[in-house]
Formats: C-alpha cells, structure tokens, sequence
C-alpha cells in the first residue's frame, strides 16, 4: 500500500513539473506577402496595403533565398520588451 502511494504522489508531481511547460505557451503568428525591404534587424513585408516590419535576429531561420520582392511567410511572436505599470486608484 505505501509503494502505491508512493507511485501516486510521484505521478502527481511529475504532471505538475511539467505544467509550467504547456501553460506558459505563446502564441505565434503569421504575416505573407512580397519582401519591400530586408535587413540584419528587420524583414519588411506588403500585406494588403500596409507595411509590416518584423524583427529579426541571428536566431531567426530563414529558409530559402530571402531577397526583396520574395513571396514568404513569417512566423512570429509578441514579446513585450517593457512593461510600464501606472498608479490605480485607491482600493476603499
């Protein structure tokens, strides 16, 4: 009886290790459309009649010949990079 709790508890904590894992995940996103512009920091992509930038670094894969006037499709994700928190009002 004790090994079987024993097996229980280790189950339970090997699925509450893993939580942070899969509920943390972040979206990703797409944008397509014909390349205006590329550079080391930034690929520029027409989407209907907006211009979208991307960032990018050297992490970023890039599969194929990435050349203005390409048709591609970027993967990507919202990262906040500073987060400014303003007073609320008081709580009664």
């Amino acid at each position: 009886m004790a090994s079987f709790k024993v097996v229980v508890l280790a189950m339970g904590l090997a699925i509450l290790s893993s939580a942070p894992a899969w509920a943390g995940s972040v979206n990703t996103y797409q944008v397509t459309g014909p390349v205006l512009e590329v550079r080391d920091d930034m690929i520029a992509v027409q989407k209907g009649k907006d211009r979208w930038e991307v960032a990018r670094d050297a992490s970023t894969k890039v599969n194929g010949d990435l050349t203005v006037g390409a048709k591609v499709t970027i993967q990507y994700r919202m990262i906040a990079t500073q987060v400014d928190v303003k007073p609320g009002k008081a709580k009664k």
